[in-house]
């Protein structure tokens, strides 16, 4: 049977996002049939996105689009150490839990899973999922001989410099679904899952359990600040127009935090006061004896001309 369907004619112009679309994707064809073996995959992509974009003020990808494709990009050069929960934000059981106080402490944190520690959270002796533990309700165990190692599952011991890509094949690989990076002393030093690292691809994944809770700056009647102490430093930098970080700290330090931390040389305690040398005092106003939580900002004193003149 002869196809009796009409065609339209062929457009030899086509419409010009058309075009201008062909032209990038032209462009990422040649990059991967030839591109030099001195220039990364990574860069070279980005180079063609950003060229094309410029040359023809026409968004290449969608900003969710783009913003994955570049993430997935960098993925390769995230360590273990870059997205792992700290160790002062975990939440985790001891192996000597009662039955009822482990279910009540999963109605607590809303988490699906926690690690099992034996006294301290430098001794992680494995992970208990929420679903084993309703599985144990359902099924009428005795609650007064309950061991929590009869639902224990493994987790994996990682460096805190291990490669995130190679991290989740491993997982994959061992089906563990919760990772414990240690220091090279075995201590303990932050938590990883693999939500965790999907959501480095495609942005916080929000489930009926989370609540957002993002790093705030609020501005004060006096001109100063209070912030969360783990706002980026580089955020508050823009907010005020000082640069906070020397140089031998701009790579150690993120937060404000670590900033406070690194001017008083230990986690200060509530109502003290580090002074910077721009002049801004920052005062702690919530913190407990390992981490810092909330910071009130004073701006710098404004200087006379009596004094600009000495």
């Amino acid at each position: 049977m002869n196809d009796q369907t009409p065609r339209p004619p062929a457009d030899t112009d086509g419409s010009a996002q058309e075009k201008e679309q062909g032209g990038l994707w032209r462009t990422l064809r040649e990059l991967f049939s030839g591109r030099s073996s001195e220039v990364s995959l990574s860069d070279s992509l980005k180079e063609a996105i950003e060229e094309h974009e410029e040359e023809t003020r026409m968004p290449a990808l969608g900003d969710e689009e783009r913003e994955m494709l570049f993430n997935v990009l960098n993925y390769g050069g995230l360590r273990a150490d870059d997205i792992m929960v700290p160790r002062a934000d975990i939440v985790g059981v001891p192996s000597d839990i009662a039955f009822s106080d482990l279910i009540k402490r999963f109605a607590e944190v809303n988490h699906s899973r926690m690690p099992v520690y034996r006294d301290t959270l430098d001794n992680v002796l494995g992970m208990v999922h929420v679903k084993d533990a309703l599985k144990c309700v359902s099924e009428n165990i005795d609650e007064e001989n309950f061991k929590v190692s009869a639902i224990q599952r493994p987790v994996l011991f990682v460096p805190p410099s291990m490669k995130v890509i190679d991290l989740l094949a491993k997982m994959r690989l061992s089906r563990t679904h919760m990772v414990i990076v240690v220091d090279e002393y075995g201590g303990t030093d932050g938590l990883l899952t693999v939500e965790d690292m999907v959501e480095e691809i495609f942005g916080e994944i929000e489930d009926e359990h989370d609540e957002v809770e993002d790093p705030y700056l609020t501005p004060l009647e006096n001109g100063g600040y209070d912030v969360d102490a783990r706002l980026e430093v580089e955020e508050l930098e823009e907010v005020i127009g000082v640069d906070l970080l020397p140089q031998e700290l701009d790579e150690d330090v993120d937060t404000v935090g670590g900033l406070v931390f690194s001017l008083a040389g230990c986690v200060p305690e509530i109502g003290e006061v580090m002074v910077h040398e721009s002049g801004f005092r920052f005062e702690v106003v919530d913190a407990d004896p390992r981490r810092i939580h909330k910071v009130r900002i004073h701006e710098a004193p404004a200087t006379t001309e009596s004094e600009a003149a000495k």
